[in-house]
Formats: structure tokens, C-alpha cells, sequence
């Protein structure tokens, strides 16, 4: 299982717009690629569907936020609290995305989709506002990735896409190089 989850650092006592495109656009994403969506420490209360479909009565994004709607009728979209300690285990290997890795928790993209491939779960967290995750984070996980492998700093909603996207291509192609596939998920051999 992987799980692209949006850590608020934006207001945690009251619902902004800011916090609504983020999820909008986060929704369609985690559907395409096949990611779970985690919403850490957002001020929404009741049960995920619930919540999916008051975000999706409020946007355009995404058919309207139909497949944010998806995610939690298939039971991939969480909400949780802020961690007290740790993250929930059912997530899996937390993984703290920037583009300082610290040394000695650095892991690539392609190790987190080589892992992933071979059935380990990852919980990539992605900071949602001005200051991204905060430094108790970089201390609690276990990893820290760099999805541009540069060092290159992302607009939140551009990493959003980038992080899922290029995970789930690397595993396409370890799969296909350990499988011989002739087809990739969604692209013909014709290609």
C-alpha cells in the first residue's frame, strides 16, 4: 500500500480554501496512480466519505471531485491526528519528502519503488503550507526523500503530482523489467 499524505502546517483550528485545493487536486492523483490519500491534522470531522463529498460538492477539480469520492468509497482516503509518537502502522514506513534529505535516512525513488513492489507499504508525507513538514517530522521518520533526486524545492501541488507519478512509473518499470510485461498499465506495446 502507498499512501501520499498531506501533513497541515496551514491552520489546524479552521478550514481554508488553501486546505480545499490542496485535496482537490490531491484526489485525482492518488486515484490515477493508485495511491491511498491521508489528510494529517486538517480541522474536518466526520467520516471519510462524509468529508469526500462535502470537498467534492465545492470543486471542479478532478470531475467535480468524483474520484476523491472514489478513494473513500474504495476505502483509501484517512483522515488522522497529528502523531503522538508515530504514525499508524497499517500506513507503513513513513517517509518525510524534501529536497534536504538528511544523510543518514536519505532513501531514493527508486528504493521506495523497489520495496513497494516486493509488498512493503510507504506513507510519503508532503508538508501543506509556507514552512512544509515540520522539523519533529524529519525527526519521527524513518526515511527522508528527494523526488527530483537534485535537490530541486517544488510548489506543494506540483510535488503532490510528481511524488505519486514517478514512484508508481519506476514500479511499472521494475515490473515490466522482472515480469516481461508487454504492456504497461495503460500503455500498449505498440508504443
Amino acid at each position: 500500500m502507498l499512501t501520499l499524505a498531506l501533513y497541515n502546517t496551514y491552520d489546524t483550528r479552521r478550514l481554508h480554501e488553501a486546505h480545499l485545493r490542496a485535496i482537490a487536486r490531491a484526489g485525482p492523483i492518488a486515484y490515477a496512480f493508485d495511491f491511498h490519500l491521508a489528510l494529517v491534522g486538517f480541522p474536518l470531522e466526520g467520516k471519510p466519505l462524509d468529508v469526500a463529498e462535502k470537498i467534492a460538492g465545492n470543486t471542479t477539480v478532478g470531475r467535480g471531485g468524483k474520484y476523491l469520492v472514489e478513494l473513500a468509497r474504495n476505502n483509501k482516503f484517512h483522515l488522522l491526528y497529528f502523531p503522538r509518537g508515530g504514525f499508524p502502522p497499517q500506513f507503513g514506513t513513513p517517509v518525510a519528502t524534501t529536497r534536504k534529505p538528511s544523510e543518514g535516512k536519505k532513501i531514493t525513488p527508486l528504493e521506495v519503488a523497489r520495496r513497494a513492489v516486493s509488498g512493503e507499504s510507504f506513507m510519503l508525507l508532503v508538508g501543506l503550507g509556507r514552512r512544509g513538514l515540520p522539523e519533529e517530522i524529519f525527526k519521527l521518520t524513518q526515511y527522508h526523500m528527494d523526488i527530483t533526486g537534485r535537490g530541486v524545492s517544488l510548489e506543494t501541488c506540483t510535488a503532490i503530482g510528481a511524488i505519486p507519478s514517478k514512484i508508481r512509473t519506476l514500479m511499472e518499470a521494475l515490473q515490466w523489467k522482472t515480469d516481461g510485461q508487454k504492456n504497461w498499465r495503460g500503455y500498449s506495446s505498440q508504443l
